[in-house]
């Protein structure tokens, strides 16, 4: 049985261009992961092993990677930084215990690292901040331990001060230890020496260092106590108590350096151990009722607990079918029959194995702690909880947003029309966040996502991946619609023409509904004007309606419908005709209501010098911002 304590789940995650990737690089490099270090820039990375990842310098996809460092294991999850591909961390930092925030030296914290730190936040992962890139022009780290107290509302604990800056960046200080730890000019991470601190640091160290331990003994009233008398803590009581304030998240342990020069990694290593949580040491997963709701219940984190484990991320290569799996609880050997507890089906696990990016080491057993990837899983999405049989539970679901652009695209020949259907099928599998559709007027294929970026990669997946050759239509902004004014309405549907017939009539109020409600259906109407047994039918009459509005064909949302009276015929009536009646109060309501065209809101954070600061905003007040 695996000792939990030498395990270490953790993301990386950042701004897009802030390091993440090369990063990671330097990890996998100094745990002998790897022989030779892949450069974002040369496109030979190793968890950017997509081929359009390759290509934009940019990670895409979150890819998943095992490693070792002092006996620990570590299982990384290296993130994109794009706005289009936040999904990939959300997902992400839902399986993860601990994670490390990337920030650019000069770059500071940016819109997406908001985005990701707020998904971190809601998710209570434990956090290291890393500032890197402090060998570049206008690197400042003191500037961006500032920005993330005032941006990001966080305590950053700095833990490392930069020996130099820009050019003149050679090393760091270890403040707890007092240490300097310089690099030559080799450029290997391993050639530093360790040395005293240069003398014209020695005032702002003991500074930080004091500000430092009088942080972390807050997380200890006695300690804090002695500490007020003026009896120094010992090194291991501070490691104690930045470990305590590190895990209920008062405050984020902060370390600098570069790693594409291969300088301060060591440090932020042996940081995770320290100071980040091993699987057993985080709050366990709620177990949730048929309602999604927490039904008091756990996910123990345990090798002797039932199975249970979630998908987090499906992917298909050249292997077939990956389904990546953090398992929370027990135990899971080949051979074992498991069951999925969104569809009720059992699948049976072939193969399990351990991912090295792209590469992969068979597997025979997984246990509790684990993020591994079962090959071949034929009914499994993304959120799906994975359980044994005997102990079936569902873990809290994912939720993903909305797209908010599309496209038309269309094969040009039946060649290219049957490999898209197929691809497609996988592609839809793989990302949550990818929709596609059929126009019913025009009979193209339309493919919606979460920005232009989004949808350019799956084009280019589409025709290099699959060899589907295929015209692009303009993007399309994903408009909804709604309605601003609340009518009652009547409305008869009657088909009498001798023998069987249809009829059905209904009375009704139709009024907006909150923003994000989507569509509610409620019945007032008493006695037996409209027996029960026909409601249902009438409320999926109106739902079906919903899909499509009466202003522009686009997807209507907040209204809500109340059936309060009607009538019926003892012979003609139906649940087929009162759907249909339901059907044609919408078309014959919907725009007596005041429709109105939605289109869709962002927050955005926009960055600009000085003086284009007046052109930005009158940019944006054009384009209605």
């Amino acid at each position: 049985m695996a000792d939990l304590n030498l395990y270490r789940n953790i993301g990386i995650f950042a701004h897009v261009d802030a390091g993440k990737t090369t990063t990671t690089e330097r990890i996998l490099k100094l745990t002998d992961s790897i022989h030779k270090i892949g450069e974002v820039h040369d496109g030979e990375s190793t968890t950017d092993f997509m081929v359009q990842e390759a290509e934009r310098g940019i990670t895409i996809q979150s890819a998943a990677v095992t490693c070792y460092w002092k006996g620990t294991r570590f299982n990384i999850i290296d993130t994109p930084g794009h706005v289009d591909f936040t999904v990939e961390v959300y997902r992400s930092l839902k399986v993860l215990d601990g994670g490390i925030g990337v920030f650019c030296g000069s770059g500071g914290v940016e819109p997406q690292s908001e985005t990701n730190w707020r998904y971190a936040n809601d998710s209570k992962v434990s956090r290291l901040i890393f500032v890197n890139k402090l060998d570049r022009i206008g690197a400042d780290f003191l500037k961006v331990t500032d920005q993330v107290k005032k941006i990001l509302g966080a305590h950053p604990l700095i833990m490392t001060l930069p020996i130099g800056i820009e050019d003149d960046f050679v090393g760091v200080v270890d403040l707890l230890s007092r240490k300097a730890y310089i690099w030559d000019e080799t450029g290997q991470p391993e050639n530093y020496t360790i040395t005293d601190v240069p003398a014209d640091m020695l005032d702002d160290v003991e500074m930080y260092r004091a500000q430092l331990i009088e942080t972390a003994v807050e997380m200890d009233d006695d300690l804090l106590m002695a500490f007020l008398e003026g009896e120094q803590p010992s090194l291991e009581d501070i490691k104690r108590c930045i470990r305590k304030g590190t895990l209920e998240l008062a405050f984020f342990p902060t370390y600098c350096g570069s790693a594409f020069k291969n300088k301060g990694m060591q440090l932020l290593l042996d940081a995770v151990i320290e100071y980040l949580p091993a699987p057993h040491e985080v709050n366990p997963q709620p177990l949730t009722d048929a309602e999604g709701k927490p039904n008091g219940q756990f996910a123990i984190v345990s090798a002797d607990e039932p199975f249970r484990a979630l998908a987090f991320k499906i992917m298909d290569d050249r292997f077939g079918a990956l389904t990546f799996v953090r398992v929370y609880s027990g135990r899971l050997n080949k051979g074992d029959t498991i069951l999925n507890s969104f569809t009720g089906k059992s699948e049976r696990v072939g193969r399990m194995v351990e991912m090295q990016a792209n590469e992969r080491n068979e597997l025979s057993h997984a246990e509790a702690g684990d993020i591994i990837a079962i090959v071949g899983m034929k009914n499994v999405r993304t959120g799906h909880t994975l359980c044994d049989p005997k102990h079936e539970c569902t873990l809290e679901a994912m939720v993903f947003p909305e797209p908010v652009i599309s496209i038309s695209v269309t094969p040009k020949d039946k060649s290219s029309t049957e490999k898209m259907s197929i691809a497609i099928g996988k592609m839809v599998a793989e990302d949550p966040t990818f929709r596609v559709e059929t126009d019913v007027d025009s009979g193209e294929t339309i493919l919606r996502g979460m920005g232009e970026l989004h949808l350019d990669i799956k084009v280019d997946i589409l025709r290099r991946t699959y060899g589907v050759d295929l015209v692009v239509g303009q993007p399309q902004v994903a408009y909804r619609e709604t309605i601003t004014k609340s009518i009652e309405d009547t409305y008869t549907h009657k088909k009498q023409s001798g023998g069987s017939g249809q009829y059905g009539r209904i009375d009704y109020t139709i009024t907006p509904g909150e923003p994000g409600t989507g569509f509610i259906f409620t019945t007032s109407c008493v006695g037996g004007s409209v027996p029960k047994e026909f409601h249902p039918a009438i409320e999926k009459g109106f739902r079906s309606m919903m899909s499509t509005g009466t202003l522009a064909g686009f997807p209507v949302l907040d209204v809500v419908i109340d059936l309060n009276d009607g009538a019926f015929h003892a012979v003609d009536s139906s649940a087929i005709a009162f759907e249909i009646a339901a059907k044609g109060a919408f078309r014959q309501s919907i725009p007596k209501a005041a429709p109105q065209l939605l289109e869709p809101i962002m927050r955005v954070d926009v960055y600009s010098p000085e003086d284009h600061v007046g052109d930005v905003i009158g940019d944006l007040n054009r384009r209605r911002g």
